[in-house]
């Protein structure tokens, strides 16, 4: 009988323990001592496994001394060998398209192409040819441009 009457008092004051620690949560705030005067908008939290992390803090960066030279006027042995790769490339591009232009404009021989089989008798689909070289001729040509801008670009970047 005297362990049963220790184990209930046990529970009973386990019990009370738990009643202590009751958490509430008033705004984004949670505390286990409410101030009086916001009791109102603070609400209980039932089971509550609160876990308290501290506030970040940022690491403090010092200033690093100032180079002789910026870092944009360094260029690595990979980056000059990139950028020459990427020369080669465009003026191989460079030269197909021209290629390609020319053909382009002997074919459309000065806005008097030779009339293939059925344009003969179809003069619709002469001009629509016509019209079709002319987009093509044009398109040629933007391309070209195209290319010679980002030979450009590769000029200024190689020379910073």
């Amino acid at each position: 009988m005297v362990k049963f009457v220790w184990v209930a008092l046990l529970g009973l004051a386990s019990g009370m323990a738990g009643a202590q620690d009751q958490i509430y949560r008033c705004g984004n705030e949670y505390t286990n001592m409410p101030p009086a005067a916001n009791l109102a908008k603070c609400t209980v939290i039932a089971h509550a496994n609160v876990t308290i992390l501290p506030a970040y803090k940022a690491p403090v960066v010092t200033a690093a001394p100032l180079a002789s030279s910026p870092p944009s006027a360094t260029v690595t042995d990979s980056q000059r060998t990139k950028d020459a790769d990427a020369r080669f490339i465009l003026e191989a591009e460079l030269r197909k398209a021209q290629s390609r232009q020319a053909e382009l404009l002997k074919e459309y021989n000065n806005g008097e192409p030779e009339k293939m089989g059925a344009e003969s008798r179809n003069h619709q689909k002469y001009l629509d040819r016509i019209q079709e070289m002319k987009a093509n001729i044009q398109r040629n040509e933007a391309d070209i441009a195209s290319i010679r801008r980002e030979i450009g670009r590769l000029g200024v970047a190689a020379s910073r």
